[in-house]
């Protein structure tokens, strides 16, 4: 910074001024101190600026996915990030893949280094050190799925009211045989997809056949395979319901597959990328996973600018987007 300020001609307090952003410096003097700071290379060392300031803060968000290759995983990444570049901050991100162990390492990286707040996507076996965290002076937030840290904000959405609206769309067209593929148990949002259906099947009047039940899948290649079973049923179901978008995709590949698609009906929970470009479209409820990265990101930013209440807990809401999958009805041999 001395040999910036003296290529420009100032003093260095114009310098540390002008590379910090902060306003009441004239135009020509920022021309000045930034065309010498990029005549000798000059980069500003964040690190070594946050323990000079009073604050200590790293101006970095960490955000803990499940997989970042998700769509929606992806497109709450985009929301958060967006959010936080409007207030001059950068996303450091990774991806759990369910794994707890994974995820203790991911919190530990980011709190080493020193970023200001976390937004998490829990497995749900971390609680104690998401609660350590913001204890120590992190505060963290988590979406998708609740927590046990008792001064943890949450931001999740109505994954039984979904599905159970479903449940009663397939009824209204004539299905009363109908299955469900869900992901791991241990995830709360499969959890809560499940509790959907059996509440929607229970609210029809209709049974709920254990056969028609596959639980525990994660990955499409899962789902594929457990599709093939339940159509090799000596009475398949009439229509699915899958718990995740990516169980969807492979449902859907093996009902076109077995050139189901246009007899069998299929609901899936979140939306997928092309899914309204299939003939017929996947029929889906949609969460808004930008609306909860926004959601999400905003209560970050209030315990950052010092809100000190008790823990908020924010429900968004889903929304069904019929394309055609979901509206076929039940044919009598399927």
């Amino acid at each position: 910074m001395r040999d910036v300020a003296t290529v420009a001609g100032v003093g260095i307090a114009t310098v540390s001024r002008v590379v910090n952003g902060k306003p009441g410096v004239a135009p020509g003097l920022v021309e000045r101190v930034t065309r010498a700071a990029e005549l000798l290379g000059y980069r500003y060392d964040l690190t070594a600026g946050s323990l000079r300031r009073a604050d200590r803060r790293t101006h970095t968000l960490g955000l803990i996915l499940e997989d970042a290759a998700n769509p929606f995983s992806a497109a709450l990444h985009r929301a958060v990030e967006d959010t936080a570049a409007d207030r001059g901050m950068l996303v450091l991100a990774g991806s759990t893949d369910e794994d707890p162990v994974r995820e203790s390492g991911l919190v530990k990286t980011f709190t080493a280094r020193r970023v200001d707040g976390l937004i998490v996507v829990p497995t749900g076996r971390t609680d104690a050190e998401l609660d350590a965290a913001g204890r120590n002076g992190t505060p963290v937030v988590c979406v998708d799925r609740p927590t046990a840290a008792p001064q943890v904000d949450t931001v999740t959405v109505d994954n039984r009211a979904g599905v159970r609206a479903a449940v009663k769309r397939l009824h209204a067209t004539g299905h009363r045989h109908v299955a469900f593929l869900g992901d791991l148990p241990t995830i709360w949002t499969a959890e809560e997809r499940y509790a959907g259906f059996v509440e929607g099947l229970a609210e029809t009047g209709c049974v709920l056949h254990p056969s028609l039940v596959r639980r525990g899948l994660h990955g499409a290649e899962a789902a594929q395979e457990a599709a093939r079973e339940l159509l090799g049923l000596p009475q398949p179901p009439t229509a699915l319901v899958s718990g995740q978008n990516l169980l969807t995709v492979g449902i859907r590949r093996t009902l076109q597959e077995f050139r189901l698609q246009r007899r069998m009906a299929l609901i899936g929970f979140d939306d997928l990328p092309l899914a309204d470009l299939l003939e017929p479209g996947i029929s889906v409820i949609a969460q808004d996973p930008a609306a909860i990265g926004r959601e999400a990101a905003a209560l970050l930013f209030d315990r950052l600018d010092g809100e000190r209440g008790p823990a908020r807990h924010r429900v968004v809401a889903t929304r069904y987007l019929p394309r055609g999958s979901g509206e076929l009805p039940a044919a009598e041999d399927v």
